[in-house]
């Protein structure tokens, strides 16, 4: 079984080695691992591991808090391992599919980006409508979403009274970013942990790639 989890640690040398080791101590083998963010001398990191069945995840947040300034955001389950390539093969197959963008974009953007579901949305009239739902995404078909009206950039988005309930369900994480042809891109992330500003800065560079491309 593996396990994604976001640490929040001590910014400093030692500190991840000492991480991998009480993970290690409870079992868990480091598959991947990538920097999302580092701010006021935190470092804030996914790291993907493997435990063997049977394995309880809470010991995984046991064995890691252990250590002094170390605390887990998120842990959840996960498939595969964290490759920024994925991102650019994304965008290549996105610029070569026509009128299905849309659909393969909402299908195949959350394994790049590590959410749990995404949907295209266009927004030229009242009410947004759907363009493409991913396979995990909520049913929705459309509704007024004022936080998505002439969105310009990439954002957190927070849970006011027009956001679609399906949306935040489970505690979901939302965030969205504009897409050419007045669609949006917007995704989800149940149970959390929230999109830090590096990683929407990071939807927003590829949307903006996106939009250069398809506008093309």
């Amino acid at each position: 079984m593996s396990y994604l989890l976001r640490v929040l640690l001590p910014d400093r040398p030692g500190s991840l080695g000492s991480l991998a080791v009480a993970l290690g101590t409870a079992g868990a083998d480091i598959i991947s691992l990538d920097v999302v963010d580092r701010f006021d001398g935190v470092a804030v990191d996914d790291i993907v591991v493997h435990v063997p069945h049977g394995t309880f995840p809470d010991t995984l947040i046991t064995a890691a808090e252990r250590l002094d300034g170390v605390l887990v955001d998120s842990l959840r389950p996960f498939g595969g391992i964290l490759d920024a390539h994925r991102e650019l093969e994304l965008v290549d197959a996105v610029a070569g599919a026509g009128a299905g963008a849309a659909q393969l974009l909402a299908d195949e953007l959350p394994a790049a980006l590590r959410v749990g579901w995404a949907l295209v949305v266009d927004v030229t009239g009242e009410a947004c409508q759907l363009v493409a739902r991913g396979e995990s995404a909520p049913m929705w078909e459309g509704g007024r979403v004022a936080a998505l009206c002439g969105l310009e950039r990439a954002v957190a988005l927070e849970d006011d009274d027009d956001t679609p309930a399906s949306w935040v369900a489970m505690d979901t994480a939302l965030a969205a970013a504009p897409l050419p042809a007045d669609q949006v891109l917007v995704v989800g992330r149940p149970g959390g942990p929230s999109f830090r500003p590096s990683e929407i800065a990071r939807l927003g560079y590829l949307t903006g790639i996106l939009r250069t491309l398809l506008a093309g």
